[in-house]
């Protein structure tokens, strides 16, 4: 054998069943661990934490000096709550209220009067004792008839076919009009079930879910907003969506009911979206609206 020989022998590679085998489950340490994304709500809640300290906690106590620690207390069934929230979209609630009177009495449904408890965040003067409307008379109804009826609540063109459809997909997926399943659900479970009917956001899925039910997921509407932002509880650039899921984060559980009701109630008489009232806020010592370097 030559020299040529000998060295290309040497140099041949190992045929494939002389490879050795790749042994499954052994992967570079790279592709083993794919990081996930941070979670936007949690990364906020630590940069406050770390930035301006304790400034949740001294919110919360500063509301309730004045308003005090509402007590959660169901207000109405679900399929009601529902509705009535529908009605209150872009509207007072003292019109929705009139609205929803208005559906009893167009599409009576027989049963049991229930009470109304609107409770000290309620904008409106709380509903009479009566029977909810019969949904399924309310879903079938002409829709120009339905529109006359709930005409008190305002934008009743849009309202009365989202009503109808808001029914007719409950129906079509449980088989009744009753929402009491979502008891039994996941509080973000139960709000990804809402939500994903039309027309249906986090506030108003949120709203029944903690007003039926007692669970803890914080409703922001336009004055839980605005308060949050004069104080800096949420980002200056969040939207109302946002600001949903960074609540999650920054209240505990047990917090988020008195939170809800509290902002709603500061917005209303003392943090208006006009001339707000810092000489009686106990909140200006941390509001960002007051001072732009407040702690």
């Amino acid at each position: 054998m030559t020299m040529a020989e000998q060295g290309a022998k040497l140099v041949t590679k190992p045929s494939a069943s002389k490879r050795p085998a790749i042994r499954p489950g052994k992967t570079s340490a790279a592709r083993r661990t794919k990081r996930r994304p941070p979670d936007p709500a949690k990364a906020w809640a630590r940069k406050l934490d770390r930035t301006r300290p304790n400034l949740v906690k001294d919110v919360l106590d500063g509301l309730a000096t004045i308003h005090g620690h509402p007590t959660w207390e169901r207000r109405l069934d679900p399929t009601s709550e529902l509705i009535l929230t529908i009605l209150t979209q872009n509207s007072a609630d003292t019109n929705a209220e009139r609205a929803f009177e208005s559906l009893r009495d167009a599409y009576p449904s027989g049963l049991v009067a229930e009470r109304h408890t609107p409770g000290p965040g309620w904008g409106g003067m709380g509903l009479s004792d009566g029977a909810p409307p019969d949904w399924a008379a309310v879903e079938f109804a002409p829709v120009q008839e339905l529109v006359e009826v709930i005409r008190h609540g305002g934008l009743a063109n849009q309202k009365a076919p989202r009503l109808q459809s808001t029914l007719r997909t409950i129906r079509e997926a449980r088989g009744d009009y009753s929402l009491e399943f979502l008891a039994g659900m996941a509080p973000l479970d139960a709000r990804a079930w809402l939500t994903a009917l039309d027309g249906i956001g986090k506030k108003t899925a949120s709203v029944l879910l903690m007003f039926s039910f007692g669970m803890p997921l914080m409703a922001v509407d336009r004055h839980v907003e605005r308060v949050s932002h004069r104080v800096g509880l949420i980002p200056a650039k969040a939207s109302a969506d946002d600001a949903h899921d960074l609540y999650l984060a920054l209240l505990k559980p047990e917090e988020t009911y008195e939170a809800h009701v509290n902002l709603i109630r500061h917005g209303r008489v003392i943090c208006h979206a006009r001339n707000p009232e810092h000489e009686i806020c106990p909140l200006r010592d941390r509001c960002r609206f007051v001072d732009p370097k407040a702690p």
